[in-house]
């Protein structure tokens, strides 16, 4: 019998290494600005502080996912960071930057629902700064936690992420403190050394699907994929929930909508970035658009399956697969588990709903 679960080792070396040495980026007009793209030079340089901090994510080709999707399937586990989310190699390198830039710098400050926020916070923590970190009523429990165990000071504002960011913006003038932005090309660079793991270990993918929040995770798989030339087709997911990028995908300008999601914290973004959205439209194949209900399905497909726990946004990818699975026959495709943080009480009842499901029918 063959080996049930294919694992691919990416060791630092094989992760910084690519074929292609090119030093420029994709250049693109959004408005009237010209958005350039990490280039593959920039992003081994990134890698190498990344490593500083952690190893390179595994990823695996699960062979019940791929018999549940009727193709193969491969995860790449960015819940196996030092914060459980890919956010981990964001704001290391973004303060790496910035402290070239502005070597004063005395504190960070940021607006999360989570991800983001213990990114910046274990950034300060490192460089023995400050850190504020503003996130809204009723935030993850076990997020806020962790934030805290890192040093940071937490303060609660608003009912959304919108609300959240506004506040941070305001405090940071107030203490004179920098603020960390939730999209930001440092932070598409950061992000960017997941996907050349991932491109450098599974070769030939046909499809990854991107969970888009404030839309670095997909900016950076267009980076590194036109930066190799490879031919991925890169499909966003988003909270139906939270569909401002479905919104500002279609109308092709920022769209303004409500953020409801219970779930998918991590998707639950209620206005757009503007480059981001000129990035996604030169670069994204379409966008798919997933409901509460299909998440929690697949964060208990995923923990079947694999043995992982996922939250919710971390879940989108396999959630936007299970709904296209028909059109993926024979095809390599890639899922990105963007993160394993979710409250304990939150994921009993993702998994209870199952049960509940079952004896009712």
């Amino acid at each position: 019998m063959e080996l049930a679960i294919e694992f691919i080792a990416c060791t630092i070396r094989a992760a910084v290494r690519c074929e292609f040495c090119g030093t420029r980026g994709a250049a693109m007009s959004v408005g009237q600005a010209t958005v350039n793209l990490p280039t593959m030079d920039e992003v081994r340089a990134a890698a190498a502080l990344v490593y500083r901090l952690m190893l390179p994510t595994p990823q695996y080709r699960w062979p019940l996912l791929s018999e549940r999707l009727g193709t193969e399937v491969w995860v790449k586990h960015e819940n196996h960071t030092p914060i459980g989310a890919f956010k981990a190699r964001t704001a290391i390198v973004y303060a790496e930057e910035l402290l070239q830039r502005q070597p004063g710098t005395r504190g960070l400050i940021a607006a999360t629902r989570g991800n983001h926020g213990q990114s910046v916070a274990l950034a300060a923590q490192r460089k023995k700064l400050d850190c504020v970190i503003v996130v809204p009523h009723g935030n993850s429990a076990s997020k806020n936690a962790a934030m805290r165990a890192q040093g940071a000071e937490l303060i609660e504002h608003g009912e959304d992420f919108q609300s959240s960011l506004e506040h941070a913006h305001k405090l940071a003038a107030d203490l004179g403190y920098h603020l960390v932005p939730p999209y930001h090309r440092d932070i598409v660079l950061g992000i960017a050394t997941y996907w050349l793991e991932l491109f450098t270990a599974v070769p030939e993918i046909d499809v990854a699907y991107v969970p888009i929040g404030m839309g670095s995770g997909i900016c950076s798989a267009a980076a590194v994929r036109n930066a190799l030339g490879l031919k991925t087709k890169l499909v966003g997911v988003v909270s139906d929930h939270a569909p401002t990028y479905a919104l500002s995908y279609q109308q092709k300008t920022i769209v303004e909508a409500p953020a409801t999601t219970k779930l998918a914290d991590g998707l639950a973004c209620r206005l757009g970035n503007e480059e981001a959205l000129g990035v996604m439209l030169e670069n994204v194949d379409h966008i798919v658009r997933v409901t509460d209900a299909e998440v929690a399905a697949a964060m208990r497909a995923m923990f079947t399956d694999t043995h992982n726990v996922v939250e919710g946004a971390g879940a989108a990818g396999l959630a936007a697969a299970t709904k296209e699975s028909a059109a993926l026959k024979g095809k390599r495709v890639a899922l990105i588990a963007t993160g394993g943080n979710v409250d304990r009480d939150v994921f009993a009842q993702v998994l209870s709903e199952s049960s509940t499901a079952a004896q009712a029918g």
